[in-house]
């Protein structure tokens, strides 16, 4: 009996360690839903993040649980789940967002988190642990995804340019200041929809290995999706401002017009990744865009050294979050 008490304190206590992850990648990731919503002078920074916030849990509502399924079950082997493999992946994944949040480094918790996980699988078994054909798809949208929400935002940048050639500026900016509310909308939406999920998946995988939920069900129970997207409706709410002036000021200065383009073109690009059942990050998509957005407009609008560090803060994610999570693993294991 008190090995079983013992057991259902340790799932109870994980499930609580995901939550407050997927609460720090709504805190981390805000700046990708209201940066350019804020630093364009929009929303003030406080209805910036409840507005965003509400959309990330009407999120609930709108997407199939696809990037759940992935994250659950086509990342890693789920045969060698178990407490210590779960730890060692969350504590990769919250060690590494620390470190980016303390630092301004916009980075993807998504990758942090898929990351944590290889780093645990590979602690306890070796290579022969990870899905190969799921992780390559994730990894090869850490290109994709800014790949795409460049072309996005130069896209639409370049089609508004042509539309309103002969408008007065002011005229075009007063009517994508009130356009902008439902582009970040529709960011937020995606940003829901995409990242609450891998939490969702993290958890669902947890259930299983214990035995607490069926390998054969197509859902994880109610309580798992509703909490997840709560917690991280209210890491937004709390925001992350070191990233979001990075995100909304050091790139490229951005006008209304400018940040609801690079909102569509992000918002596209997370509908479809969400709609395909790939894991994406949503920092990758909206620097992407963002760029897209200032390069249409003149090369040297974008700050390529700023966009630099954040491309190797991208490259670094899944092997950081990845050795964090194998000696999270290791210390659980010895010691837990």
């Amino acid at each position: 009996m008190h090995s079983i008490q013992l057991a259902i304190w340790a799932v109870a206590t994980l499930v609580l360690v995901a939550l407050v992850f997927d609460f720090m990648n709504g805190f981390h990731d805000a700046a990708n839903s209201i940066a350019t919503v804020v630093s364009t002078g929009v929303l003030k920074p406080q209805q910036a993040v409840a507005f965003a916030a509400a959309f990330n849990v009407i999120a609930y509502f709108i997407f199939h649980l696809k990037v759940a399924a992935t994250v659950g079950k086509g990342t890693i082997d789920p045969n060698i789940v178990d407490h210590y493999v779960i730890f060692g992946a969350l504590v990769g994944a919250i060690g590494w967002n620390i470190v980016t949040w303390h630092y301004g480094i916009p980075s993807s918790s998504s990758h942090a988190l898929i990351g944590g996980l290889v780093g645990a699988a590979l602690a306890k078994s070796g290579w022969s642990s990870l899905n190969v054909d799921g992780l390559l798809k994730t990894v090869s949208f850490i290109f994709i995804s800014p790949l795409l929400g460049f072309v996005l935002g130069s896209f639409f940048m370049l089609l508004v340019s042509w539309m309103y050639f002969r408008t007065p500026p002011s005229r075009v900016d007063r009517r994508f200041r009130r356009l902008q509310l439902v582009s970040a909308g529709l960011y937020s939406l995606g940003h829901g929809g995409n990242d609450a999920q891998k939490t969702i998946g993290i958890i669902w995988m947890l259930l299983i290995a214990t035995g607490y939920a069926s390998a054969s069900s197509d859902a994880p129970p109610v309580w798992v999706i509703g909490g997840c997207y709560l917690s991280m409706g209210l890491g937004t709410l709390f925001g992350g401002w070191r990233i979001v002036r990075t995100m909304g000021q050091k790139i490229t200065k951005l006008k209304p017009v400018g940040g609801f383009c690079a909102e569509t073109g992000g918002a596209i690009t997370l509908f479809v990744a969400s709609f395909l059942g790939i894991p994406v990050s949503t920092t990758h998509t909206i620097t992407g865009a963002i760029v897209g957005v200032g390069a249409t407009q003149k090369f040297s609008a974008v700050r390529w050294g700023v966009a630099g560090n954040i491309v190797w803060a991208w490259i670094l994610t899944i092997p950081a979050s990845a050795a964090l999570a194998a000696a999270g693993w290791w210390f659980g294991h010895h010691f837990l």
